[in-house]
């Protein structure tokens, strides 16, 4: 279950409320006792890079599909 912290309490303790969230825990940060925000660990994908299959693709990647695979 994720912690619930106030507004001001959360403007007071955000660099806490970061090393927490670093280590799994979901924060509820709420105005008036009713949630208004999440903060959750940001997930950090690595950029794609353009021809990491080059020369492992067969001319049969391009070829039209089987008229079975569209039977359903």
């Amino acid at each position: 279950m994720a912690k619930c912290v106030g507004v001001s309490q959360a403007k007071a303790r955000l660099s806490g409320l970061l090393d927490e969230v670093t280590s799994g825990e979901d924060i509820v940060i709420t105005k008036r006792g009713k949630p208004v925000a999440r903060l959750t660990a940001a997930v950090v994908v690595e950029p794609r890079r353009p021809g990491l299959v080059r020369g492992r693709v067969t001319d049969a990647f391009f070829e039209p599909l089987p008229a079975k695979e569209f039977d359903v």
